[in-house]
């Protein structure tokens, strides 16, 4: 199994607020660790923002995964930034992260991650 670290950038994200933007997709074939994210606001004023995994897959004996909230509308001053991660998050096979902003294309996005193929 090789191990790759990589990152994901969205110099302005979503591209319609209330609308949230695709950031990554995990790929057939791969496991990924989410290492750190960072949100930017790019805006002259007060953004709110959230950021979501979306995942379906179900483990051994367990639920089926469902949508859930890393953060949901968090105030980010103008000029600030926010990392939303306490720690890392395994993600599988079509689980999905995706971010919104309470104005279009007012948040700057990176997401690092370590890819297990």
């Amino acid at each position: 199994m090789a191990n790759t670290f990589k990152l994901v950038t969205r110099d302005v994200a979503p591209a319609t607020a209330g609308t949230p933007e695709t950031i990554y997709t995990v790929q057939t074939g791969s496991t990924i660790v989410m290492l750190g994210m960072t949100l930017a606001n790019v805006h002259t004023a007060q953004v709110t923002c959230s950021v979501t995994l979306v995942s379906t897959t179900t483990q051994t004996g367990q639920t089926q995964n469902t949508t859930a909230h890393l953060i949901k509308d968090v105030s980010i001053p103008a000029g600030s930034t926010l990392s939303p991660l306490e720690g890392k998050i395994n993600m599988n096979v079509g689980d999905i992260i995706k971010v919104d902003c309470s104005v279009a294309d007012k948040l700057s996005v990176t997401m690092s991650y370590m890819e297990i193929t």
